[in-house]
């Protein structure tokens, strides 16, 4: 291998072994994120790259693996944002339509992408990777006791926003 970071057969071995454990569970995590496999698979890819040039700094690398996803993630919704709304100025709607049935068309990952920033991490990392608390908040930089209002104040939004769907 030559990505300068995972320097030995043993590192090499390590590193083929957390692929082997992890890849498959990160690309799926990926897909219900964002709704599409191709783009899941990408981002998996991205992240476990980045873990390569980070090999010696990681001390818990499925965190760090699915924190890193989740930011690679995150801007990625939020150069659709950005992609809607350029479109949007010069007269071109992205969506036609009648107006969407919220009952029908709401899902819990739109929910999740109407967080903010500081709430989605939190969610995306506890309930959808299964990270407990203390490594959320270490992955955050963040307290316990930060991590778990964060959570709550998001099931009170997520609540909010999905009534309207039941």
């Amino acid at each position: 291998m030559s990505y300068g970071a995972v320097s030995s057969a043993a590192d090499e071995a390590a590193v083929r072994e957390i692929y082997r454990a992890h890849y498959g569970m990160l690309a799926g995590w990926c897909a219900r994120l964002v709704g599409d496999r191709d783009l899941a698979h990408d981002v998996a890819t991205e992240a476990f790259v980045r873990l390569l040039a980070h090999w010696g700094q990681v001390a818990e690398p499925r965190a760090w693996l699915y924190t890193t996803a989740g930011n690679i993630i995150r801007d990625h919704w939020r150069k659709r944002g950005r992609e809607h709304i350029a479109f949007a100025k010069v007269g071109y709607a992205l969506e036609t339509g009648p107006e969407p049935d919220l009952a029908r068309d709401l899902t819990v990952r739109d929910a999740i992408r109407g967080l903010p920033d500081r709430l989605r991490m939190a969610v995306m990392l506890h309930y959808f990777a299964d990270l407990p608390i203390a490594q959320v908040a270490s992955q955050l930089g963040k307290s316990e006791g930060a991590v778990k209002r964060d959570l709550w104040d998001a099931r009170r939004r997520l609540a909010t926003s999905l009534d309207g769907a039941r």
